[in-house]
């Protein structure tokens, strides 16, 4: 169970004298954010989101929360068919300034090492706000140890910023021991969780007659693209073919641009009976397929956290969780599922083959995932970002 925050001494948050203004710059205000946004909204009143990429508010989110959008989004990097993330730069608007010195805030939360946490940042002297940097999570991609330029950047922040938060341990320890930031200002707890009411969990309305399925269903939600690792997860499903293993289906959820090659080589390896294609999907019609699933598989190369996973643990399913994914961190080996290296089909096939052979195992394990996720919702993150509130503020 994650839960590695700074040691605090925190009173009830109704002890914070005089409710704060809190300003919260994010790139995007999504379905994973509008949860939080709105729960963090009821224990502080004067928040205010600014985001670049504002899809509106999704259905039961309703102005819970305030929100300015300010420019929009734009990600260079660099083409190419690499299995990790490609090297890139996000352009943020810097005219956030403006909305953000006339809401003039007490505390600013800013998502990662972007423009918007730089000009905060700057502007921390004279504007005597507190900032709070939000870090995803670490990964060999995204870390730019090789860069000397972004990493000296990046510990420059990590000694102005009053505190960090980030979903889990290997995100901790980049900020300390890569970085330099003090532990006692980083804290280490998921805070990118989902909500259920974001989803629509009716599954009546699927034709299941069309898709065919054998139980087990295991389940992959993504895009198809080499580094969410379909293609180690299809060799997985190729070892089982050849050892006999026909009986389960594999729900495919997601578009990209190596369908085309998956789809040939599912055909290839006579795959096609165990294999099914949905396609692209609503955000809000995907709880129709983790409800039908019975297995959830995250094969990624990498990924600095992996909502999706989570996501899954919130509709009861076991795990079979990439160990080069951040959320892995949430998987207890044995009890809720079981850790993986993609790269090697063979231990996939192995797992697989376990569920298959053992589907009363399915039920008990997805209860604990289920279990597990009741220390991780919107409210209990609130809860926790209202402590690392009272520390800024009381913070010298």
């Amino acid at each position: 169970m994650i839960n590695d925050g700074a040691a605090l001494e925190i009173s009830q948050v109704s002890s914070i004298k005089n409710s704060p203004r809190v300003a919260w710059l994010l790139q995007g205000a999504g379905a994973y954010y509008q949860p939080i946004m709105s729960e963090f909204t009821r224990l502080f009143p004067q928040t205010r989101v600014f985001t670049a990429d504002w899809p509106g508010f999704l259905p039961g989110f309703e102005d819970s929360f305030a929100v300015k959008q300010v420019g929009s989004i734009k990600v260079l990097s660099i083409p190419g068919t690499s299995k990790t993330y490609k090297p890139s730069f996000t352009y943020l608007s810097p005219r956030v300034v403006a909305p953000l010195f006339e809401f003039h805030p007490d505390i600013v939360f800013s998502t990662g090492f972007s423009i918007w946490t730089i000009l905060a940042l700057l502007l921390k002297v004279w504007c005597r706000w507190r900032v709070v940097v939000l870090y995803d999570g670490s990964s060999p991609g995204v870390d730019y140890q090789k860069s000397w330029l972004r990493l000296s950047q990046r510990r420059l922040i990590a000694r102005i910023a009053d505190a960090f938060v980030t979903n889990n341990r290997i995100g901790k320890t980049y900020l300390t021991e890569i970085l330099g930031a003090s532990a006692d200002k980083v804290f280490a707890r998921p805070y990118l969780v989902p909500h259920p009411k974001t989803y629509s969990q009716n599954s009546e309305n699927l034709d299941l007659a069309e898709l065919q399925l054998q139980h087990p269903v295991f389940l992959f939600v993504g895009h198809l693209i080499p580094r969410k690792g379909l293609h180690e997860l299809l060799q997985a499903c190729s070892l089982l073919e050849e050892r006999g293993y026909r009986d389960y289906s594999l729900l495919v959820v997601g578009d990209g641009s190596q369908r085309l090659e998956l789809e040939e080589f599912v055909k290839t390896h006579n795959l096609g009976k165990q294999v099914k294609w949905v396609g692209a999907v609503k955000y809000e019609r995907v709880g129709a397929y983790f409800q039908l699933a019975d297995v959830f598989v995250f094969p990624t190369i990498e990924d600095v956290w992996g909502l999706v996973a989570v996501e899954a643990m919130i509709f009861g399913k076991p795990i079979l969780c990439s160990k080069w994914a951040g959320a892995v961190e949430l998987v207890v080996d044995g009890e809720n599922g079981y850790a993986f290296d993609p790269r090697n089909p063979e231990q996939l096939a192995q797992l697989m083959s376990r569920f298959i052979d053992r589907v009363d195992a399915i039920e008990p394990m997805g209860e604990k995932s289920k279990q597990i996720m009741t220390n991780h919702t919107p409210e209990a993150v609130s809860k926790h970002l209202a402590e690392i509130v009272e520390f800024v503020l009381n913070k010298r």
